[in-house]
């Protein structure tokens, strides 16, 4: 799929079922999202508070629903070594994955960003687990700049080219602003690039394929999508004492959720 010349989207469940309703809707592989587990276990991303266990027993319920591939957030690979980062890419592909991406953030508030030499060691150390897996395991490498309060977009660049040299199949800088900072990325870089969307940027699928990209990804969106309807619909019922929010437009019916839900994955 990253080498057919057109971009594809991995949309990101949380769970089996929402894995079991995109796989029912056609789309070709699966991601998973770090900050919708976190969310589902009542904790917020980004404080290092969700493992590596339960990271991966997320991943085994969801490679379990569907029999599409699934790529992992496997955070910034979980241990303090690159021999742990590593381990948890075995870990991962006996989880049921082909694919998952370690990052370079340390979860610092201080020094959100691990030394590009450091990272690109952490990377180096998953493609070499990911090569003697008995099947292809897609190692995406993620620059964390944007995405944790340092826009600096030359430095992003020089630490996805440090994670290309260092084997990453993939390369990923989420939270890029605009067209003009993915092309920048776009023609430094020989490897396939995923793009977050769904957020503040604005752009399609024919413009993000225009621009380059192969792989297009959408973070907690989804996640954050649906519980805005949780939201929407318990302030309703504390606020107005009614109850609409059942028979609103774009709500599926009771019996549109079984059928969805229906068939179960091939073993």
């Amino acid at each position: 799929m990253h080498e057919a010349g057109r971009p594809f989207v991995v949309p990101n469940p949380w769970d089996a079922g929402t894995a079991r309703l995109l796989a029912g809707l056609g789309f070709a592989a699966l991601a998973t999202t770090g900050a919708g587990l976190a969310y589902t276990l009542g904790l917020p991303d980004g404080a290092e508070g969700v493992g590596r266990e339960e990271i991966l027993a997320n991943a085994r319920a969801i490679t379990g629903a569907t029999d599409l591939p699934v790529t992992a957030d496997l955070e910034s690979g979980f241990g303090a070594t690159p021999q742990e980062v590593a381990e948890t890419v075995r870990l991962a592909a006996a989880a049921g994955l082909v694919g998952g991406s370690v990052e370079d953030a340390t979860g610092r508030a201080g020094a959100p960003l691990r030394p590009v030499e450091e990272a690109a060691e952490r990377v180096a150390a998953a493609v070499a687990a990911a090569r003697e897996l008995p099947f292809p395991f897609t190692v995406t490498a993620r620059a964390e700049n944007f995405f944790r309060g340092r826009p600096d977009l030359p430095d992003t660049i020089r630490r996805l080219r440090a994670y290309e040299e260092a084997g990453a199949d993939v390369l990923y800088a989420p939270a890029l602003p605009d067209a003009d900072a993915i092309r920048a990325v776009r023609s430094a870089v020989d490897r396939p690039l995923n793009v977050l969307t769904g957020g503040a940027l604005r752009l399609s699928v024919v413009d993000l394929g225009a621009l380059g990209v192969q792989r297009i990804s959408v973070g907690s969106s989804m996640a954050r999508a649906a519980l805005g309807a949780l939201l929407g619909a318990a302030r309703e019922i504390r606020e107005e004492g009614t109850f609409t929010f059942g028979t609103a437009p774009g709500v599926p019916a009771y019996a549109e959720l079984n059928a969805l839900l229906g068939a179960a994955p091939t073993p």
